[in-house]
């Protein structure tokens, strides 16, 4: 028995060193899409130890390195989803408007077979984020999709932290009607932001006073010691978010709502936002490209509840157009696996050009994460995070063949015999498994409000 649980250990801690490895591979002869340096036909890419050391014709082989034909087949860099809610364990940390101690570190979950199906369309990056039931939610994550691997090694290193802002009825139905406290309006929701916000400017005054005079005593320059000024995490947080050092991700729909964070971000001095979902944010364009706030949107996605009534699919395109910083993102575990599609859509609606469409799915949403200077484009120097695929990225005919990360590896549709895709069932009922797995894994299961549900009997609305 002890000889097979050394083993059970040892296997496991070799996949887990396999997740880690970086892996070096030549792509050869495909059609490479830089999307920052145009497009390059008959072209290959060299990826050494996970870093993409080359880009160029007729690239020798170094020795050992496994090469990858991509005749005919275009190479771009892999997506990255900047709202995700997928490979979490938890998502709502509900019982308070304010949360911002919390953090979806902790709350990761490699093992989830969505994250295979994330690949399988070409993702390489997501941006895990809380739910929206407060105001003031818990920290984000961004991740690299090595599925399998530790919760650790799923962590993109060095990618800046951010936080989840969330405005309107969420908030408001869960806080306001949940439990009757502020906010139960709009205006509540922006108070509760300003109120914490001047409170964590008094503490940290008051933090730094106390530190002060605690070293003074400490060295004999104080005759008393000083009244202490307990360390707070929530506190420390939205000092952080004030001084630069986290980004602001905000669920948003509507536009007066989208003005009024601006304006208290302004007071405040903060400056770097993406305004999330966003729906309304076509109407107010020039006020965000004013104040160089980016957007993540859906393509076509609204009307499902009542905030959320008016929107357009000219939405990304009319944001573009006035040279707002913005990308296509799923919230959804079954939008993630064709967001290729979703920014095609954008091609139609409004004529926005290919390769600004691509750049909502790989650069803007990098530059939205602060992890621009490492993935989102092909380019020398940069992660080996590369999806190759069977036609241009934006049709509706091409499929992702290969997705590489830091030149691993983790999906590959020709020599994968789990892969049920492979080998489907044609006797089995489409609508039953449509049904099943938007149910499971849709709008209603993978939401910015899992884990908050709200009932509503003669009484009112009950968790």
């Amino acid at each position: 028995m002890k000889r097979i649980v050394l083993l059970f250990l040892g296997l496991c801690v070799s996949f887990s060193g396999y997740a880690q490895e970086k892996g070096s591979v030549l792509i050869t002869n495909g059609t490479v899409l830089t999307i920052t340096d145009g497009n390059k036909e008959n072209t290959d890419v060299l990826i050494e130890n996970g870093i993409i050391t080359r880009i160029g014709k007729d690239i020798p082989a170094p020795k050992g390195i496994k090469t990858v034909d991509a005749t005919g087949k275009y190479v771009m860099p892999g997506i990255i989803d900047a709202h995700s809610h997928i490979a979490a364990v938890d998502v709502n940390e509900w019982t308070h408007p304010v949360t911002a101690e919390v953090s979806m570190e902790e709350s990761v979950n490699p093992n989830d077979i969505n994250i295979y199906w994330a690949l399988a369309g070409g993702v390489t990056s997501i941006h895990l984020m809380h739910g929206s039931a407060n105001v003031i939610g818990g920290q984000n994550e961004t991740l690299k999709l090595r599925y399998g691997s530790s919760m650790n090694d799923m962590r993109f290193k060095d990618a800046p932290r951010t936080i989840k802002f969330a405005l309107g009825e969420n908030p408001t139905r869960v806080h306001g009607q949940g439990f009757n406290v502020q906010p139960r309006t709009r205006m509540g929701v922006e108070q509760v932001i300003r109120n914490h916000f001047d409170a964590a400017l008094d503490y940290r005054r008051d933090r730094q006073d106390y530190l002060d005079a605690r070293d003074a005593y400490e060295k004999g320059e104080r005759e008393s010691p000083p009244v202490p000024v307990a360390r707070n995490i929530r506190m420390e947080t939205l000092v952080d978010i004030i001084e630069g050092e986290i980004r602001v991700h905000c669920h948003s729909y509507r536009s007066d709502e989208i003005m009024m964070l601006m304006r208290v971000f302004e007071d405040y001095g903060i400056k770097s936002y993406t305004f999330q979902h966003a729906n309304e944010a076509f109407k107010i364009a020039p006020e965000l490209r004013k104040n160089n706030a980016y957007t993540s949107v859906f393509s076509d996605w609204w009307a499902y509840k009542f905030e959320v009534y008016y929107s357009t699919a000219f939405n990304a395109s009319i944001l573009n157009a006035n040279g707002v910083i913005n990308s296509i993102n799923s919230d959804s575990g079954e939008l993630i696996r064709h967001l290729n599609h979703e920014a095609a859509k954008t091609v139609h609606y409004g004529e926005t050009s290919k390769q600004d469409a691509l750049k909502m799915i790989t650069i803007n949403p990098a530059i939205q994460l602060g992890i621009d200077e490492k993935v989102g484009s092909l380019e020398e120097g940069k992660h080996g995070d590369v999806a190759i695929w069977s036609g241009h990225p934006l049709s509706i005919y091409s499929v992702a063949e290969a997705t590489f990360i830091d030149g691993q590896q983790y999906f590959d549709r020709s020599g994968d015999p789990d892969d049920m895709r492979l080998d489907p069932d044609p006797e089995g009922s489409f609508a039953e498994a449509r049904k099943r797995w938007y149910e499971e894994h849709g709008r209603r299961g993978a939401t910015c409000m899992e884990g908050a549900e709200i009932r509503f009997s003669k009484r009112g609305m009950q968790f």
